[in-house]
C-alpha cells in the first residue's frame, strides 16, 4: 500500500491529538513527543520535534494554545509549557464531534465494502 495516503491520515489528526495532550494538563514539547511515542508509535509512527513544534507554534498562532517559559529544573534552563485556551477548548469539542461523526460515516462506507466483499 503507498504509504502517503495513511501520511495523510495521520496528518490531519495531530493537531486534535496534540489539544487533546495539552487539555489533560499544562505540558511541554518534550513531555508531548514522550506521550505521542508511548502511546501512539503503533499507529502514527515516532514523532519527532520536526513534526510537533510546527503544529505547536500553528495552535499558538490560532489562539488554540498559550505558551508561558517555566524553568527546567533537570539542566537550569527554561523550557515552554503549554496549555489549553478558551478558543482551543472549544474547538477541541467541535473537532471532537466532527471526527465522531467523521468516523461513524466512515465506517459505514466500511462496513457495507465489507458485505459485499464477503458475498463474493
Amino acid at each position: 500500500m503507498d504509504s502517503r495516503y495513511m501520511q495523510q491520515f495521520k496528518k490531519g489528526s495531530l493537531e486534535m491529538i496534540l489539544l487533546c495532550l495539552i487539555a489533560k494538563k499544562e505540558t511541554y514539547g518534550y513531555e508531548i513527543i514522550t506521550e505521542l511515542n508511548k502511546n501512539g508509535a503503533a499507529v502514527l509512527g515516532y514523532a519527532r520535534e520536526g513534526t510537533v513544534y510546527p503544529i505547536l507554534y500553528r495552535l499558538q498562532e490560532a489562539n488554540l494554545i498559550q505558551c508561558r517559559i517555566a524553568p527546567a529544573v533537570a539542566n537550569g534552563g527554561s523550557k515552554k509549557c503549554y496549555s489549553l485556551t478558551s478558543k482551543g477548548n472549544e474547538t477541541l469539542k467541535e473537532l471532537i464531534s466532527f471526527w465522531e461523526k467523521y468516523t461513524e460515516c466512515v465506517n459505514g462506507f466500511i462496513e457495507a465494502y465489507q458485505k459485499v466483499e464477503v458475498s463474493r
